[in-house]
């Protein structure tokens, strides 16, 4: 039986030992909450060992890799009015769970809560914690935590109804600072989205570097200019990757990259309402 209304979604590939730990720490949870693995046409044995070593947990399989994608059938899948994400390398604290309930019990307005991340076997306190509890767009009255537009995706809890309405990740950019555009395009909505400390999640990141990761984040952020900030901030970033890619293979990479991708988005293009342009404005000048 679950006892919290709070599901978590995981989205694998290829990753089944450092899955199985993070199961194994979720299934102890006191909160018990259920629990969907979604595996990203994994080519290893993750699907043959979530049935066999714990039952209790779901396995929605896809066809093909849809990187972040694969939260958003994650959570159409789930029932729960609210969803956590982990990695196949995170999970949650004793009892943040039930925290993070109550918090979105008690302000319907919340959309997202991001977590404060203890990192590793001697919980080192992720550098983002710092940077989110300092947002310079401070905290907002009645809400919980401090207003944000960033967070990290195997750190948060979302309310089910606001995810789906905003589409959840943008199908565009795969993986890789996807987190930028999904808290845009809930607080377009309406929907706070807040850091709350007291809500907390472990990760354990594997040490050795992620093959193409520093290159997607280049292109993603230069998207997500493209997809939702004003054209001349849009321009400005990309003369600035441009510059950049003359001595920079990786940024010349990931310039390619966006070039290919720029038709989807100005397709999807849909600036911040004003007030939220205003406010990513102050985060862009708090971050220089």
């Amino acid at each position: 039986m679950n006892h919290t209304p709070v599901g978590v979604v995981i989205a694998t590939r290829n990753r089944s030992d450092s899955l199985m730990r993070t199961l194994r720490h979720l299934r102890d949870l006191p909160e018990r909450p259920e629990i969907l693995v979604v595996d990203n046409a994994s080519t290893d044995d993750t699907r043959l060992r979530v049935t066999r070593d714990f039952p209790q947990v779901r396995v929605l399989a896809l066809p093909v890799n849809l990187g972040a994608l694969a939260r958003t059938h994650g959570v159409r899948a789930l029932r729960t009015p609210y969803v956590a994400f982990s990695d196949d390398d995170s999970w949650w604290a004793p009892g943040a769970l039930d925290r993070a309930a109550r918090l979105m019990d008690s302000h319907p307005q919340v959309g997202l809560i991001s977590a404060r991340t203890l990192v590793g076997p001697t919980q080192e306190p992720d550098p983002l914690n710092d940077v989110l509890a300092a947002s310079p767009l401070g905290p907002a009255d009645g809400l919980p935590g401090t207003q944000v537009l960033g967070f990290l995706a195997c750190a948060c809890v979302v309310r089910r109804e606001a995810y789906l309405a905003t589409g959840g990740f943008h199908p565009l950019l795969f993986f890789g600072g996807e987190e930028t555009l999904l808290a845009y395009d809930l607080a377009a909505r309406g929907w706070a989205v807040t850091h709350c400390p007291d809500v907390v999640a472990h990760h354990h990141p594997d040490p050795s570097p992620r093959a193409g990761r520093p290159v997607r984040l280049l292109r993603n952020e230069l998207l997500t200019a493209w997809l939702r900030r004003p054209l001349p901030h849009a321009l400005a970033r990309t003369r600035t990757l441009a510059a950049d890619a003359r001595r920079d293979p990786g940024a010349r990479q990931a310039l390619r990259q966006t070039l290919t991708r720029l038709p989807a988005a100005l397709r999807a293009r849909r600036p911040l309402p004003p007030d939220l342009e205003r406010a990513a404005r102050t985060l862009d000048e708090g971050h220089r």
